[in-house]
C-alpha cells in the first residue's frame, strides 16, 4: 500500500502529545524550531527522513512509528512478522529527495535497528548524515554511492557498512531505480 504523507504528519503530532511533549520541548531536543515543527504537524507533506529521525530520537521511538496507520498491539512484542501484503511504501517526494521507502519490521517495539528498502533515484539532491551505523545491501540494479569525498560503484549482491555520521548519498545508474536493503543502527536514543 502507498503510505499517505498526511498520516506521517498526524502521527508526529499524536506521538508528541502521547509523550506529553510541548512543541517547545521537542524543538529544544531536536534543534529544530518550534515554528517548523508546528508547520510539519499541520502539513500534508512528510519532512525529510533525517528530520523524522531527529524527531524520533527526541521522542525515544523508532522512525517507523510515524508510518503506522494503527497502534493495535500485535501480541508478543519479542517478534514482528510482516507479510508482503502488509508492505508500506512511502513514495518519493521532493522532501524525501526522490527516494521511495519500504518500511520493514514496523510493528516491533524497542528496535535498535531501522530496517527498510530504498528505491534510489537517478540523481543525488542531498547528502545525509546522522548518528549510528548503516548497512546497505544492493538487491537490484547498480548504485553510485558517495561516502564523504569518495565514490563507489555497487552492483547487485554488493554491500557496504559505514559510520552514518559521514555525509553519504546514492544514485541509481541505469534505467531503473536501484533497490537497496538498508539497516540503520542507532548508538543511543534520547529517552526523556
Amino acid at each position: 500500500m502507498d503510505m499517505n504523507e498526511i498520516t506521517i504528519c498526524r502521527n508526529i503530532k499524536k506521538l508528541r502529545k502521547q509523550n506529553r511533549f510541548t512543541l517547545e520541548k521537542l524543538a529544544d531536543l531536536t534543534g529544530l524550531t518550534k515554528g517548523y515543527l508546528s508547520k510539519v504537524e499541520r502539513s500534508e507533506k512528510a519532512p525529510p527522513y533525517s528530520t523524522l529521525n531527529k524527531i524520533a530520537g527526541a521522542l525515544g521511538i523508532e522512525v517507523t512509528h510515524f508510518f503506522e496507520i494503527t497502534n493495535e498491539p500485535s501480541g508478543d512484542t519479542r517478534i514482528s512478522i510482516q507479510r508482503s501484503s502488509e508492505a508500506k511504501v512511502i513514495k518519493a517526494t521532493s522532501q524525501l529527495s526522490g527516494y521511495d521507502y519500504e518500511i520493514l519490521g514496523a510493528s516491533k517495539p524497542g528496535k535498535n535497528m531501522e530496517p527498510f528498502i530504498i528505491h534510489s533515484p537517478s540523481d543525488i539532491t542531498k547528502m545525509y548524515s546522522h548518528e549510528g551505523e548503516e548497512f546497505m545491501y544492493i538487491l537490484e540494479g547498480t548504485l553510485e554511492f558517495v561516502f564523504g569525498d569518495k565514490t563507489y560503484i555497487l552492483e547487485q549482491g554488493d554491500n557496504v557498512y559505514f559510520d552514518s555520521c559521514v555525509p553519504h548519498a546514492g544514485k541509481s545508474l541505469g534505467d531503473k531505480k536501484t533497490r537497496i536493503l538498508v539497516m540503520i543502527y542507532f548508538y543511543k536514543r534520547n529517552r526523556q
